[in-house]
């Protein structure tokens, strides 16, 4: 969620340097909270006391966020206060180089964070694991909404024993699917619906690279690239039950395939976001798989290129394999330092679990709903002018029902600098992808204490 939503997620491939430091110094718990656990928020009584709460609020609440999410949410806070006349709503554009350096100095000293906090979904899992007590839980107010949320987006948000902590709600998800030019895939004699399989995609990579000498993706040598990405359409992350996933037949498939496109010379290596713009402006490679907020990268920075792109389903690992994945995507929460916790946990409800407000993100800021009744608005499948008049929202919609759930841990920022290395030294330097995942496996089993999946 930035005026550059993808640059937003490249940055996101870890913490800022110093926040990783911060958060990896506080592996043993966190300030902000009372007792052994989070606070909670009190569920609906039978006599509907809570909906009275809701209606009598007042107060001023604070609200962090950044770029178009700021954006979003000033524009909603209008509404909001005119239903709850009594309450003020402030939102504060923090920034987001600066954001996680905030939030974490906040929850390690227990003091200045504000009371909604906008946090990425891979992030809160990290966080709440590492400041226990810093974030209310509200299952007993949000837990009734889980079925009307995307699976995967929804175990961002919970915790605790058998996932039944609720730590927010979730915001934005960013469903993959393969951005392809139709002018290199045509000259190539390549059907973009066949590109069913990652093997199918491969051949087709020869074919583009033989017929117009471009290559076939991007990849940034200072991040790992497609692999996050591939795991997660098996089904997995980097861990499993705790212990550490690198070395499974879904990693060594994921790397393998990587290694495959760079034996063919179908990688063009650019370095950050810059770098990837300017490949895609310049029409070096033929396809991008990415997450949907990768359109409004497309119209706002080359809309020179109208009518040049299209999108299908990723490729399967299998042909009737899942065809999607997740890059990206935020949640609202509610620290345990808020003095307003209950006119903070209205405004999140009242912005992420109506549908029209979150049809109108996804029209006016870009923000791809993770509320699955959003997604059967008619807006979705409005024909796109940019992409020839195909109904490129109605292949997310689709796809976004499909993606697999997977686990984070605290781990994760070192689990991001390990794999990193891992897969660049099988791209760069032609290492074997099982004896690469074998020693970052190793590696982060020194780093973090766990146990590694056999």
């Amino acid at each position: 969620m930035s005026t550059r939503p993808s640059r937003r997620r490249v940055v996101a491939a870890g913490l800022a340097a110093s926040a990783s430091l911060l958060l990896g110094s506080c592996a043993m718990g966190g300030a902000g909270g009372a007792g052994g656990g989070p606070h909670e928020l009190g569920g609906e009584a039978a006599d509907g006391s809570a909906g009275q709460r809701a209606a009598k609020l007042t107060g001023k609440i604070t609200v962090w966020s950044w770029d178009v999410a700021a954006v979003a949410l000033k524009r909603l806070r209008g509404p909001f206060e005119e239903r709850h006349p009594g309450v003020t709503v402030d939102v504060v554009d923090i920034g987001y180089d600066n954001a996680y350096d905030k939030i974490t100095v906040g929850l390690r000293g227990g003091t200045g964070l504000p009371d909604v906090l906008t946090m990425e979904g891979s992030y809160l899992p990290r966080y709440t694991a590492n400041f226990p007590t810093g974030f209310y839980d509200v299952a007993r107010r949000g837990g009734r909404f889980g079925g009307d949320f995307d699976r995967a987006a929804w175990r961002t948000v919970t915790g605790g024993a058998g996932h039944r902590k609720v730590f927010g709600l979730p915001w934005d998800i960013g469903p993959c699917a393969l951005y392809y030019r139709a002018d290199q895939l045509r000259a190539a004699d390549v059907d973009p619906k066949s590109l069913r399989t990652w093997a199918d995609y491969v051949r087709a990579g020869v074919r583009v690279k033989e017929a117009t000498g471009h290559k076939l993706l991007v990849h940034d040598p200072t991040s790992s690239g497609m692999f996050p990405m591939l795991l997660q359409q098996q089904g997995q992350s980097s861990f499993i039950g705790g212990r550490i996933a690198l070395e499974t037949p879904a990693a060594v498939r994921a790397l393998t395939l990587m290694k495959r496109l760079a034996d063919h010379g179908l990688l063009a290596y650019e370095k950050n976001w810059d770098g990837l713009v300017t490949a895609h402006k310049d029409g070096k490679v033929a396809t991008h798989p990415v997450a949907a907020w990768w359109t409004g990268t497309l119209t706002g920075e080359m809309p020179e290129l109208k009518g040049k792109f299209g999108v299908v389903p990723l490729p399967g690992f299998t042909a009737d394999g899942v065809r999607t994945s997740n890059i990206g995507g935020s949640t609202l929460c509610v620290p345990a330092q808020s003095k307003d916790a209950e006119a903070a946990w209205e405004f999140i409800r009242f912005v992420l679990t109506d549908a029209g407000n979150q049809v109108a993100m996804l029209k006016r800021e870009g923000l791809f709903p993770a509320y699955l009744p959003a997604l059967d608005d008619p807006y979705l499948s409005v024909r796109q002018e940019y992409f020839g008049g195909q109904r490129t929202n109605a292949v997310f919609a689709r796809l976004a029902r499909t993606i697999p759930p997977i686990e984070y841990t605290k781990d994760d920022a070192k689990e991001r600098d390990i794999t990193v290395s891992a897969v660049n030294s099988v791209l760069l330097r032609g290492k074997d992808p099982r004896a690469a995942l074998a020693s970052a496996a190793q590696r982060l089993a020194d780093a973090t204490g766990r146990e590694r999946v056999a």
